[in-house]
């Protein structure tokens, strides 16, 4: 369970510098932060001459703090001409200020008011997990991890070329310069990587030397005397690098689009096969989705999944926003109505435990949730504000103009068949003509995924579900979006919709009476008016989609098994043998508005060798690999 996240409050020094009342201790020197991480970080680790030439270089900091350090170091990498093509700044925070608190604190230094009000525009809610946030295009991406260090550094996946090893006073926080937190750091860090920081104390040294690295007395600066810098001499991860970028994707639903416009920004050329038709480009479409997070009184590992599919998801849509891409959507909230008084206690519990700011999710009685709705409810429950609905056709289309000229999009082109050879992977059609080469092929089309490569560990169920649009006229909708046991939409343009049937192994593509008749029947737990509006089911348009749907609920992400290689002797998911350059991301089920997005920064990330965007917990639920993973535990194990 994620423990609760508490944010740093305000506070300062006699002199005014900014002061941590839980520690005791100044956030950085009298004599100024900027000029502090200048002398110890930037140049402590030879900044920005060795970032200059390369595709990526990559800074782990150990505590963000008031982001002065990140802020020099983005200031440094735009001066510079010869800077990286991409500067991923990865930065651990336990109580990390509220946007609010970072103006009052950024205020104090106008050079960066440009950087910082980018930095302020893009600071995440308050809860704990890993946020990416992008800047300059994406060319500068900072990567916060809001938990405790050692516990993030367990969990995070990267290759650090220098490290920013910036806390309190050791006497006052000696967890942030302990030997167990400096070996996480040395575990992050790619070979030969170099870390600095203002404290040259004895008990530091040896914590460093102990995690195979090599520090040296430097002159500190200002009053201080001494700093350290330090080189990794042992150990260290080698972080994955791309051959020749270029990528096959078949399918361009939600899951390809984000795909595609993943790898694209990245620089790679990809190829995107779809076997139906593209749409006319005059409109969205009738369908909306609807997208909310989860809460669970034990912050399972669903319920983070969901956080985080979520906060990144909204990340990226006001990125394609601000790029000048036409999504259609509204966090106008969404109402998760409790189903039973035991729910009822269960949500309250949940906000109580969880401290969660109401910002993102916060318990509504019975006349809360009404007024909110604007229409009586028929219960209480869950309130996300940030929450809303949106139309997928919109986002594909903006993820694919986004994508721009290095994606080749082949719609009406059906890829029956995939094959490996010297050349990489080849998609044919069905009359066995090669459509397409590249050495990376990513399937993202749901459940025919397993068709093209077939798993055997894998089960996919396929769902169909059935949508129903109300009249206007006939109907008195909600203003937010409100569920339970289904959903029901604000009017959009004159019509409602309500959902969804969820019916297993049901291939009828057709909308069909009985469905409507149990949306209207979900309608009616959810507005207790609703049948006053006597809507016949017979006379209701609406629309079908499929899922595809994993037993475990939870999407397939990353690289596929090679199951006929012989398997290691003691399976774990790093030593699995892989296809070479065959990928997946699909089976998402009913929340693919939320995990798409993050599954495609995800796989993106991996493909590049650059630092995860979630805790590794949690990509390793993704993994397409752990059905075969607990095929051969099952097939070993000792009956007891």
């Amino acid at each position: 369970m994620s423990a609760p996240l508490v944010p740093a409050p305000l506070a300062f020094a006699a002199d005014g510098t900014p002061f941590s009342e839980a520690f005791g201790d100044v956030y950085h020197s009298a004599e100024g932060g900027p000029g502090q991480a200048r002398h110890v970080f930037l140049a402590g680790n030879g900044l920005p001459e060795r970032w200059r030439g390369r595709r990526r270089f990559t800074v782990l900091e150990t505590g963000f703090g008031l982001g002065l350090n990140f802020l020099v170091t983005w200031d440094a990498w735009r001066a510079d001409a010869g800077c990286c093509e991409r500067l991923h700044f990865v930065s651990l925070e336990k109580h990390p200020f509220t946007r609010h608190d970072l103006e009052q604190l950024h205020a104090r230094h106008p050079e960066f008011a440009p950087l910082a009000a980018q930095l302020h525009s893009a600071w995440p809610l308050l809860v704990p997990g890993v946020h990416r946030l992008e800047f300059e295009g994406g060319r500068v991406v900072l990567t916060l991890a809001f938990a405790d260090a050692t516990h993030a550094l367990r969990e995070l996946r990267l290759a650090a070329d220098a490290v920013f090893l910036d806390g309190f006073d050791p006497r006052r926080n000696p967890e942030l310069w302990s030997p167990e937190l400096m070996r996480g750091v040395a575990r992050a860090c790619a070979p030969g990587a170099t870390a600095a920081t203002w404290s040259a104390a004895a008990a530091v040294r040896e914590a460093l030397r102990s995690a195979g690295f090599e520090p040296q007395k430097h002159p500190g600066f200002a009053p201080k005397r001494d700093m350290l810098r330090a080189r990794l001499v042992r150990g260290g991860r080698e972080a994955a690098a791309p051959g020749e970028r270029r990528a096959l994707v078949v399918g361009a639903g939600i899951a390809g689009a984000a795909v595609s416009e993943r790898l694209c920004a990245r620089g790679w050329e990809v190829t995107l096969i779809e076997r139906q038709p593209r749409r006319p480009a005059d409109g969205p479409g009738r369908h909306a989705g609807v997208f909310h997070p989860v809460v669970t009184p034990d912050d399972s590992l669903f319920a983070r999944l969901t956080r985080a599919g979520f906060l990144a998801a909204l990340a990226r849509w006001h990125a394609l926003q601000s790029a000048g891409q036409a999504l259609v959507w509204d966090a106008c909230g969404v109402l998760q109505l409790a189903r039973d008084e035991r729910e009822e206690v269960a949500q309250r519990g949940a906000i109580a435990t969880l401290a969660l700011p109401p910002e993102y999710a916060q318990h509504a009685s019975r006349n809360e949730a009404s007024a909110y709705a604007g229409v009586p409810l028929a219960a209480g429950g869950l309130w996300f504000a940030s929450s809303g609905w949106i139309r997928p056709l919109s986002l594909i289309d903006a993820q694919l103009a986004a994508a721009g000229a290095r994606l080749d999009a082949r719609f009406g082109c059906e890829a029956a068949r995939i094959a490996h050879g010297p050349e990489g992977w080849t998609a044919f059609d069905r009359d066995g003509r090669a459509i397409a080469r590249a050495p990376v092929v990513v399937l993202a089309n749901a459940a025919e995924a397993l068709r093209l490569a077939p798993q055997r560990a894998i089960r996919i169920r396929r769902v169909r579900g059935q949508i129903s649009f109300l009249p206007r006229e006939r109907f008195a909708a909600p203003q937010v979006v409100v569920l339970r046991g289904g959903f029901v939409l604000p009017a959009l343009r004159g019509e409602s919709i309500a959902g969804a049937s969820y019916d297993f192994d049901d291939d009828d593509p057709s909308p069909r009476t009985s469905s409507h008749a149990g949306n209207l029947e979900r309608l009616a737990r959810i507005l207790p008016g609703a049948a006053a509006a006597q809507l016949d089911p017979a006379a209701l348009e609406g629309v079908v989609g499929f899922r595809a749907v994993a037993p475990d609920r939870l999407p397939l992400i990353g690289a596929l098994c090679d199951e006929d290689a012989a398997a290691p002797g003691n399976p774990r998911l790093a030593t699995l043998p892989r296809r070479e350059g065959l990928y997946g991301s699909f089976a998402f089920g009913s929340r693919g508005l939320l995990w798409a997005g993050l599954g495609a920064e995800l796989l993106a990330s991996h493909l590049e060798g650059e630092p995860l965007p979630l805790e590794a917990r949690l990509g390793d639920a993704l993994d397409p690999g752990r059905y075969w993973l607990r095929a051969l535990r099952r097939a070993t194990s000792v009956p007891a």
